[in-house]
């Protein structure tokens, strides 16, 4: 208010104030972010701010009058719609923006990243040379994220890096007792030392670097240090009960393990990895269909009883157990892991897959495919399984990606597991089918 020392007009009064338009654009960044302090809660102010039917009369208690804001247009920013509150997010229209590909990330690194990171770090494209292959390896190997910021930093390393080097090899030609090298000699040298020299060969400093340093795998280890991920998709896969899904994260999407074991008990089930109720009526779900099916399929326990619970207990468990998991699209991938874990059969180790599920084991639709396909990619897997009703957002994908896998549409919870197994999972051929045969 007026009346207190030091007062002054709102954030946005004074926006408006500094572009003197009353209809500029203002970007309200990391929204997902407010919090109450004592001060109030800014989402609370927020709200006749956004809502269109208010905002053409809002109040700034400096001014004591009301303002037009119904010409401004307000661009909110943020990671997840998760910890929006509800009131607040219902008066935005959400768009959602997906991550970047290997592919657009390679061009973004080599069009604008490089190029700025050679200048902040005073050095010339003849004196590195970073090829899209290194790149490549530098984001799937140094980094896991939907932009390219840590892509940025990981550069950023490796031109200090070779700023050292050229530094360095100044130093060392700057030096007075160095012997005279005749002009001749020197085209000589450079005809036979043309090609690029990689980092880790210039590990003797008695000597100035050849130009251009070449980054190669070696010279990221050199700098980077050793892989922070690696690819693990066949190693895990290497016994019954085990499957890959596929999940959606603030940061695009991910691979994930999905690990059952049985052993002698009570009928109890065990769920392990920090997971969200959702997920846990996911897990409940998937054995209550299996068991409900168990004598089609041929699944036992370990004493032969088509019971799956009967004196054995289950334990699921979702590896990266620091990182909370919630949200109904593993249910395929659950009931994939126990049939495997029951029937002894081993998943197919290029498969991945993402769908809730039923009862009645129908596959439902669900959300965040593109972020779900680009992680698979990633991965090197072949095939993927989604819900049949989500064909429509393949479309969202680019083609070059579409071409290098295989997608099976599943509408039921039979189709998924003959196409998570290898020759198909087949179903006990009753009496009365072969009789209606005849």
């Amino acid at each position: 208010r007026r009346t207190y020392v030091g007062s002054m007009p709102g954030r946005i009064i004074n926006g408006l104030k500094t572009v003197g338009v009353n209809n500029p654009v203002f970007l309200l960044d990391e929204v997902d972010k407010l919090a109450k302090s004592l001060q109030g809660d800014p989402a609370a102010a927020l709200l006749e701010v956004l809502d269109p039917e208010q905002n053409h009369s809002f109040t700034d208690h400096y001014l004591n009058v009301a303002f037009d804001l119904s010409q401004v247009l307000f661009i909110a920013t943020a990671n997840t719609t998760a910890t929006i509150p509800p009131a607040l997010l219902d008066r935005m229209e959400v768009i959602q923006v997906p991550g970047y590909t290997q592919e657009e990330k390679i061009e973004i690194a080599h069009r604008h990243l490089i190029p700025k990171q050679l200048e902040l770090h005073g050095l010339t494209p003849q004196q590195i040379q970073i090829p899209q292959v290194t790149t490549l390896g530098i984001i799937t190997r140094y980094t896991r994220e939907a932009g390219v910021r840590a892509l940025d930093r990981k550069l950023g390393a490796i031109c200090r890096a070779v700023a050292v080097k050229v530094a360095e090899g100044q130093h060392k030609e700057a030096k007075p007792d160095r012997p005279e090298v005749g002009e001749e000699d020197c085209k000589e040298h450079v005809t036979e030392d043309a090609k690029p020299e990689s980092i880790s060969d210039t590990a003797d400093l008695a000597l100035p670097p050849e130009m251009p340093i070449l980054i190669d795998f070696h010279a990221l280890k050199d700098i980077l240090g050793p892989p922070m991920y690696d690819m693990e998709v066949s190693e895990r896969l290497n016994q019954p009960g085990v499957a890959i899904g596929l999940a959606w994260t603030p940061l695009g999407g991910e691979i994930m393990f999905v690990e059952a074991s049985r052993m002698d008990g009570e009928g109890q089930l065990t769920l392990t990895g920090q997971l969200g109720d959702v997920m846990k009526e996911s897990a409940h779900l998937a054995i209550s269909w299996l068991r409900s099916n168990a004598k089609r399929y041929q699944l036992t326990t370990a004493s032969g009883s088509f019971d799956l619970l009967d004196n054995t207990d289950i334990h699921l468990h979702f590896p990266a157990g620091a990182v909370t998991k919630d949200g109904p699209s593993a249910g395929v991938t659950i009931v994939t892991c126990l049939a495997s874990l029951f029937s002894g059969r081993l998943v197919c180790s290029d498969v991945a897959m993402t769908g809730e599920i039923t009862l009645r084991g129908l596959v439902l639709p669900v959300g965040g495919i593109k972020d779900k396909v680009l992680a698979a990619h990633r991965a090197g897997l072949k095939r993927i399984i989604i819900p049949q009703r989500n064909e429509k957002d393949l479309e969202e994908i680019a083609a070059a990606v579409r071409q290098e896998l295989s997608f099976v549409l599943a509408g039921s919870l039979d189709e998924v597991l003959n196409a998570a197994f290898d020759g198909g999972f087949a179903l006990k051929a009753t009496l009365e089918h072969l009789n209606s045969k005849l």
